[in-house]
């Protein structure tokens, strides 16, 4: 499993990294929304851990440029505020599968974000 997280404070970033490293997941980082964009661009992912408040870019454009050129890619946005608890985050963004509380532990993101990040298997036809 490919994950990008976008976030501002590398600490975080970092700490989420390791719990999904520990997880089996590759993980790439990035801290704004400009090299989030390049990552996308040249990385494909299968998960996307998302900030709603970067502290530059944004977070919707980036996952609607994730929505462009990785449209397989889930986004598990991760906020501070009370600002899309209403739900309106999976109607602005159609990638996005989870909006999670930032102060959440990091394990616990990780095992959301590997949920969302891990293909199903393929299942082959059984002959009758």
């Amino acid at each position: 499993m490919q994950a990008l997280i976008v976030e501002s404070n590398p600490n975080l970033g970092r700490a989420w990294a390791l719990a999904l490293q520990s997880l089996g997941a590759k993980v790439t980082l990035a801290i704004d929304g400009d090299e989030a964009a390049r990552k996308i661009n040249a990385t494909q992912f299968d998960v996307i851990v998302l900030n709603v408040l970067l502290k530059a870019g944004s977070a919707l454009a980036i996952a609607d440029l994730a929505s462009f050129r990785q449209p397989e890619a889930n986004v598990v946005f991760v906020t501070s505020t009370t600002f899309f608890s209403d739900g309106s985050i999976f109607r602005h963004a159609g990638n996005a599968r989870a909006l999670v509380d930032i102060e959440m532990p990091a394990e616990d993101i990780a095992s959301i974000v590997h949920h969302y990040g891990v293909k199903p298997p393929v299942h082959a036809a059984h002959p009758e």
